[in-house]
């Protein structure tokens, strides 16, 4: 018997938990490319840029947390292989192997821009359609335009400390 709350959605619900596993993965790694990063940059600032990066990385885990909460609450199944973080993610991982500082906000900050571009095409997806997975879009979206904004705020006094 298919759960009511699936029945009132307008659009294709096993394709939609497959681009929230996507997006599942994403935070995954994205959580994993922070926390190395925090533990071996290198480089001035180094002190706030470990800050930043752990509180990234524990929203990233948050995120996974509220995704795998819907994917379940559609009737799927999150991701259970870390394996599958590879072979699912839109946005793949940069390891941490040049540990400079301007190195790993660059990273970072090309990853939640991945992240953003994903979630919008989420959110677009499901306008009108599941007001539930829309809202937590729009929520994740405005956590990773605001980590986008406190990593390029870093990289700039980066810039201003060289001038």
């Amino acid at each position: 018997m298919q759960r009511k709350r699936i029945d009132v959605l307008e659009l294709d619900v096993p394709n939609l938990i497959k681009l929230l596993n996507k997006a599942f993965a994403d935070e995954w790694l994205a959580y994993y490319q922070y926390w190395a990063g925090a533990r071996l940059v290198k480089g001035p600032l180094k002190g706030a840029v470990v800050a930043e990066l752990n509180e990234h990385a524990q929203d990233e885990l948050v995120h996974a947390e509220k995704l795998a909460t819907r994917i379940i609450q559609l009737g799927g199944t999150p991701l259970l292989e870390p394996k599958e973080f590879y072979e699912q993610t839109n946005c793949g991982i940069t390891p941490p192997t040049d540990p400079r500082v301007r190195t790993l906000l660059e990273q970072n900050i090309k990853g939640e821009q991945c992240a953003i571009d994903i979630y919008n095409q989420l959110l677009k997806m499901t306008k009108d359609k599941d007001d539930v997975t829309n809202n937590l879009m729009l929520e994740l979206m405005e956590d990773e335009m605001e980590h986008e904004h406190d990593l390029q705020m870093l990289l700039e006094d980066l810039d201003l400390m060289g001038k």
